[in-house]
């Protein structure tokens, strides 16, 4: 069974700085999304397994940078600029995909979810 490990979130004033990273198996496809009280969760950033290609949520472009380690196990969310707006649970999420090319973007697309961490955003 694919376990995806997570870490980092914390607590952050605005316009500060913090990094998530998920260990994935090299040939899936991750995700990240974020879930606030009461709102559904919602896409964050998203790449193919190979690295080439990505995509993100309208309210982070600009801010946020998905990237993968040069070991392809290991994903990292890069969020830079961060508002109150961005405080919420965030979780990793995985799915094989049929070729390199792909990523996803809905939370329906994906089969394996990590835990989820905590990033809280001070005003």
């Amino acid at each position: 069974q694919v376990q995806l490990v997570e870490s980092g979130g914390g607590m952050v004033q605005a316009g500060g700085s913090l990094t998530l990273s998920c260990t994935a198996p090299r040939t899936y496809a991750v995700g990240w999304f974020r879930q606030a009280p009461g709102k559904d969760r919602e896409i964050v950033a998203a790449m193919n397994w190979a690295g080439t290609s990505t995509g993100y949520g309208d309210s982070v472009k600009g801010r946020f940078n998905i990237s993968r380690a040069s070991s392809r196990k290991t994903w990292t969310l890069q969020m830079n600029n961060l508002k109150p707006e961005d405080t919420g649970v965030y979780y990793c999420a995985a799915r094989r995909a049929p070729s390199s090319g792909y990523f996803y973007l809905r939370s329906v697309e994906y089969d394996t979810w990590g835990q989820g961490t905590q990033v809280t955003v001070s005003s």
